[in-house]
C-alpha cells in the first residue's frame, strides 16, 4: 500500500492523489488503508517513516559514526527519498502540518540519530553534519542534474563531511 501510495504522490503530487487513487493503485478496499493508516497525511508520513525506520533500523555496519553518515547520505540520496523530499517542498505551504510531520519524522529524526553518536550528544554538531550530508550533491539529485552515488560515493561523501567538522575517526570528534 505504502509503495502503490509513494508512486502516486512522486507522480502526482500530493493535493492531486486521492484516497480512491491509492486504493486502486494498490488493489485494496478504503477499509483496508483505514485500518492500517488513516487518511492521506497518515499515508504520507508513514512512508517518511518507513524510510528512516529502513534507514536507522537496520543494522550498520561497525557501528561508527562514519558507517551511519553514509547509511544517511545513501539513503537520503535514494529515488523514493528525493521523490518524497520534491514533493514535500511543492506541498509545503499548502499543507503545513504535513510539513511539520515530514520534518519531525525525517531530517529531525536523522539529527537526532546523528547526535546520540556524537560526544556529549551536540546537537549543533549533528545538525552541521546532516547540513553536509545532504549538501549540494543533494541540491543537484533534487534538480535531476545527478544520479544517485554509488555505495563508495555515499562512503566519501560521508568521510569529508566528518573531515570538514573535524571528527576524526567516525567515532570521536577531535580537539
Amino acid at each position: 500500500m505504502l509503495d502503490a501510495a509513494v508512486r502516486l504522490f512522486v507522480a502526482g503530487g500530493f493535493r492531486q492523489v486521492t484516497l480512491d487513487d491509492i486504493v486502486a493503485e494498490a488493489r485494496v478496499t478504503k477499509r483496508t488503508i483505514y485500518s492500517y493508516f488513516g487518511d492521506r497525511t497518515d499515508i504520507f508520513l508513514a512512508a517518511v517513516e518507513r524510510r528512516r525506520n529502513r534507514t536507522l533500523g537496520q543494522p550498520i555496519q561497525g557501528g561508527s559514526l562514519e558507517d551511519l553518515a553514509s547509511t544517511i547520505v545513501s539513503a537520503l540520496h535514494s529515488d523514493e527519498a528525493i521523490g518524497l523530499h520534491r514533493l514535500m517542498v511543492t506541498e509545503a505551504h499548502s499543507f503545513p502540518d504535513l510539513a511539520e510531520g515530514f520534518y519531525r519524522d525525517g531530517p529531525q529524526a536523522y539529527i537526532e540519530a546523528l547526535s546520540a553518536r556524537l560526544p556529549e550528544h551536540d546537537l549543533d554538531l549533528a545538525r552541521s553534519l546532516f547540513t553536509l550530508l545532504l549538501g549540494e550533491s543533494h541540491r543537484q539529485r533534487l534538480l535531476s542534474l545527478r544520479s544517485a552515488p554509488t555505495h563508495e560515493e555515499a562512503a566519501t561523501q560521508a568521510r569529508t563531511a566528518l573531515r570538514h567538522l573535524g571528527i576524526s575517526d567516525g567515532n570521536d570528534a577531535a580537539n
